[in-house]
């Protein structure tokens, strides 16, 4: 028998998964909320959208170049596609044009490439972009509009989405704060929460979208059906989302019964800022986030606590993309401490003696 017939008749399991159909499942559930975002904020977010995931192909294309890798065969792995797509949602909808380009840059070639590339990096590229930009440009990072759905009455055009896009026209009847970031300013002014949270939309508004926000911040529904899509296919568990979410929920509600003028509730924390996205399609990174389940555990409740702790006592009123950073940071040490014991080994790596079950 030869060795090319032992190759093609041998009992090989394959899970028939690779990158590529995986970043295209983790798109194809970002697509229903990204679609009803594009409408919801017109011209304007379409043309970001389209800047800054055509930023980071490009960006992606010229340091495989220049690294001597492969181009197209790479692009087609969907990852860079990926990180542009989310970091697209993570910036204010009618944003400049070059918050787009500069953010790719920093994904892309700092956080990803510098790193080795796909597999290699520390930290989520889209949002090291994020963090970047938002130190960098925090009026730019911060200016919100209200919603304006694409061909309805106060809308922009075509033509005037350019002159918002690349032009950097952005008319003041339209900025608003979003719901997080108002809050935390009236606070700055001694209004309490009981108080300040009638300015905001209800938690309606947030769970189906209508608000002021980034394209992530936006329609926690669809997300939430995004996420619960993706643990139905198996490309996540539920235990980094769930911890992200229980962590938040229990220490806002806690504080929350302690002082609720000065701390919002639980339920308004989840469904307001980047939560959803944050807790479904960021923190699960494969590459950034912990191997076991009991490290996933930790890694998201982390997550979750310090998202909690960043909105109310940072300078920053969202803290999703801080928190799963500083997470990203301390995984390989949360994977060294639960990582599964081996068979026939105790915890440190050592044989087991002769005789004896456990360690």
């Amino acid at each position: 028998m030869s060795i090319a017939t032992m190759k093609k008749s041998g009992p090989f399991a394959h899970g028939y998964s690779s990158v590529q159909k995986t970043m295209f499942t983790v798109l194809l559930a970002l697509l229903p909320a990204t679609l009803f975002n594009l409408y919801l904020f017109g011209w304007p977010a379409i043309m970001l959208f389209t800047v800054t995931v055509g930023a980071c192909l490009a960006v992606e294309a010229g340091c495989l170049s220049l690294a001597g890798k492969p181009v197209m065969a790479t692009l087609a792995d969907c990852s860079a596609l990926l990180t542009g797509w989310l970091l697209a949602m993570s910036l204010p909808p009618w944003a400049p044009w070059w918050l787009g380009v500069l953010g790719a840059i920093f994904a892309i070639a700092m956080a990803k490439h510098s790193f080795g590339g796909i597999g290699q990096n520390v930290f989520n590229p889209a949002m090291v972009g994020r963090t970047v930009l938002l130190i960098s440009f925090p009026v730019a990072m911060t200016t919100w509009v209200v919603p304006h759905p694409l061909f309805s009455a106060g809308a922009p055009g075509f033509f005037e989405a350019l002159a918002i896009t690349f032009g950097g026209h952005m008319p003041d009847a339209v900025s608003s704060a979003s719901a997080l970031g108002h809050i935390k300013t009236e606070l700055s002014r001694h209004i309490p929460v009981t108080e300040s949270i009638a300015d905001v939309p209800g938690l309606m508004d947030m769970l189906f979208g209508y608000r002021a926000g980034s394209m992530g911040e936006t329609s926690a529904i669809l997300i939430l059906a995004g996420g619960l899509f993706l643990m139905a296919k198996r490309i996540i568990s539920w235990h980094i989302p769930l911890s992200v979410m229980g962590g938040l929920f229990v220490i806002a509600e806690i504080f929350h019964a302690v002082d609720p003028t000065h701390f919002t509730s639980g339920t308004f924390h989840l469904v307001s800022g980047a939560t959803f996205l944050g807790a479904f399609f960021i923190a699960t990174d494969y590459v950034t986030s912990p191997v076991s389940k009991t490290g996933q555990l930790i890694f998201g409740l982390g997550c979750g606590v310090l998202i909690w702790l960043i909105r109310n006592f940072a300078g920053y009123p969202e803290g999703v993309a801080f928190a799963v950073l500083l997470m990203n940071g301390l995984a390989p040490i949360i994977d060294q401490y639960t990582r599964p014991r081996a068979f026939g080994r105790n915890r440190k790596g050592e044989p087991l003696p002769l005789g004896k079950e456990k360690p």
